[in-house]
Parts: C-alpha cells; sequence; structure tokens
C-alpha cells in the first residue's frame, strides 16, 4: 500500500507538470508543435471496437462488484457466521439478483456514451450473457455431480429457484436499470472527435498490448496473493474461514491497486501516440484473473491430493467459474469499473483541463 502510494504521488508530479507545460506553450504567442498524450486528443474519445460486448461486460461487472461489496460487509459486521453453512453463498445470490439494475444500469449508461444504437440487443445480453456463461458452468458441474450421486449435487429445486430469480427478479431489474439510464441525457466529451482517424506509429514491445496486459496483471495479483491461499485452503481444504475483516481490506488495496495500474499503463499509452485505450483498459486490469488461474493450477499440483478424473474436473471447473467472475469483477468499479472507468475518468480529467484549439 505504501508503495501503491509513492507511485501515485510521483505520476500526479508527472501529470501536473505535463499540464502545465501544455498550458504554458497554449498562452504564449510562438506556434507550438503538440506533443506527448495531448496530440491524440482529437481521437482519444473515439468509440471503440465491439462497443456492444464492452458495454454489457461493464454492467456484469458492476453488478458482481456491488455484490462482492455488500457481502463482505456484512460479513464484517457478523451478520455472515462462517457456522452457518452456505450463509455466504445463499447471501451472495440474492445480492447478484437485486443488483441487477446496477447491471442495466450501468451498461446501457456506457453503450450510450459509446454511440450505441442497438438498446434492445444491449439490455438482452446485460440481463443474459454473463449470468448465462455462470449459470451454465454451475450447470455442467451439477450434471457431474448427478452423475456420480454426491451429495454434493444441487437439487433440481433449487436450479429451477435460480432460474426464476434471473429471469423473474434480475432480468426485469436488468430492464429497468437500462430504460432508467436510457432516458438521462448522453454523456458529453471534453474534446471533439475528428472525422479521420490519426495514425498511430510503431509502439515499443513494452507498450504492445499482449507485454503490457501480462506486465499490469502481476502487481494487483501480488497484492492477494497471501490471502489467496487461505481462501483455497477454506474451499478445497474444507477449513472454515474467519478473516473477512483482513479480506476485506485486501479488497479494497487491489481495488486501488488495479485502479493506479490501469491509469499509469493508460497514460503511458497516450504517450505513445495510441489512442485505442478503451480495451486496453478493460484487459490490462482483467488479466489478474489468468494469474489467478495459474495459482490455482500451482494449487492443485503441490498443496491438493486429489484423485480421481471427476474430481479433477469439478476442481478445474469450479476454478475456472471463479476466474470468470474475478475477470469480470476486475474490470468494473464506481460507475463502471476499477480499470476502466478509472482510465474513464483519468482521460477525460487530463483533457478537460488542457487549452486544445
Amino acid at each position: 500500500l505504501f508503495l501503491t502510494g509513492m507511485i501515485g504521488v510521483i505520476f500526479l508530479r508527472t501529470l501536473r507538470r505535463d499540464i502545465s507545460r501544455y498550458n504554458q506553450f497554449d498562452s504564449s504567442d510562438d506556434v507550438q508543435e503538440e506533443f506527448g498524450w495531448k496530440l491524440v486528443h482529437g481521437d482519444v474519445f473515439r468509440p471503440p471496437a465491439c462497443r456492444l460486448l464492452l458495454s454489457v461486460f461493464l454492467g456484469s461487472g458492476a453488478q458482481i462488484l456491488c455484490m462482492v461489496f455488500v457481502t463482505l460487509v456484512l460479513a464484517c459486521l457478523g451478520f455472515l457466521s462462517p457456522a452457518r453453512r452456505g450463509a455466504l453463498m445463499t447471501c451472495g445470490v440474492a445480492l447478484y439478483v437485486c443488483f441487477g439494475f446496477v447491471n442495466g444500469y450501468v451498461s446501457a449508461t456506457f453503450y450510450k456514451a459509446f454511440g450505441g444504437t442497438l438498446w434492445k440487443k444491449n439490455i438482452f445480453l446485460s440481463a443474459v450473457l454473463c449470468p448465462g456463461i455462470i449459470f451454465a458452468g454451475f450447470f455442467l458441474c451439477n450434471i457431474i455431480l448427478w452423475s456420480q450421486s454426491s451429495s454434493a449435487a444441487i437439487p433440481f429445486s433449487t436450479l429451477l429457484l435460480l432460474l426464476f430469480l434471473w429471469f423473474g427478479v434480475s432480468t426485469p431489474l436488468t430492464y429497468l436499470g437500462a430504460f432508467l439510464a436510457f432516458q438521462r441525457s448522453r454523456w458529453s466529451y471534453p474534446v471533439r472527435t475528428n472525422q479521420i482517424p490519426r495514425q498511430i506509429p510503431p509502439q515499443p514491445f513494452f507498450s504492445k498490448p499482449l507485454p503490457a496486459t501480462v506486465m499490469a496483471g502481476i502487481l494487483p495479483f501480488g497484492s492477494i496473493y497471501v490471502q489467496m491461499f487461505f481462501m483455497f485452503n477454506s474451499l478445497w481444504a474444507h477449513l472454515t474461514y474467519y478473516m473477512f475483516g483482513f479480506l476485506f481490506v485486501v479488497y479494497l488495496i487491489l481495488l486501488v491497486t488495479i485502479s493506479e495500474t490501469s491509469i499509469i499503463l493508460c497514460y503511458f499509452q497516450l504517450c505513445g501516440e495510441d489512442y485505442r485505450w478503451w480495451w486496453r483498459a478493460f484487459f490490462s486490469s482483467a488479466f489478474t484473473a489468468f494469474y489467478l488461474l495459474a495459482y490455482s493450477v500451482y494449487f492443485y499440483l503441490y498443496k491438493l491430493t486429489i484423485v480421481g478424473v471427476v474430481s479433477t474436473v469439478l476442481y478445474f471447473s469450479y476454478c475456472l467459474i471463479f476466474v470468470f467472475i474475478f475477470f469480470i469483477m476486475c474490470d468494473l468499479f464506481s460507475i463502471g469499473t476499477v480499470g476502466f472507468v478509472s482510465c474513464f475518468w483519468f482521460v477525460r480529467q487530463i483533457y478537460s483541463v488542457v487549452k486544445v484549439d
């Protein structure tokens, strides 16, 4: 946390110096050639590719993030006792269903800001895409448990109840949130977008999408590495987990780390005259989930003793579901995302304080 604060202070000083230099050049009578991140002011708010899919991910991530945040708060306050089996999962499912409103509102807000027009498709995908992937994963795992006559299998009546909560409660709330979002005016940008896209110069190796994204996930994963050991022990070694207060603090540190990492990488990308930051901001924060997947493989090989193909398939199936949820959630914070919205807020702020002709 101290290291994150130090990096943030250094970055703010650098950014303040850039803004002061840009405004100083604009106030002088001499004609100055633009340079740095100001050079792409006419393209930085150009709508991203696959705007529909991006907005759907943002809405679903906001829903998951709100669910996790409120669940951890309730657990810290003692409302969810570890002694009550299934209380944490039941609370999480109930909150996830109730926060369908957040899903629709965030997804529609960003889709409208991106200039999208297929609003019916946006609402439908927001309601069914990510929840459908999660439900399909759990259903396939449950089929495996049924085939083995396992007592851990979820009864069919419970699955029907989950479907009712999904389509009877969460989906209408998603439509309601999207309806209210589409009634609001579209967000305005501080600079105009040019009609002709600017040519992007060749980028150095470390600024290319794949290397930058891979490096971006290291620091956030490092902030939760120790906590992952206790959580995996609780899930797979049948140990009781009591440290919800510490988990909540680690969760907040994770959000701050992801936000700061995404903003710094976005800054370097704009300084390199590459204005395609939308999806990069998404993946730079969400790539932490792939390190989590690698850790689950390590935990399986060196910390667990699982015998049988079925048990192995179940382990990795549940891990993949958890990684997918983490992948979507890491992208979303505030009205939208930890990574994406942090960059979105950052880009709007820096271009609103510089003078642009």
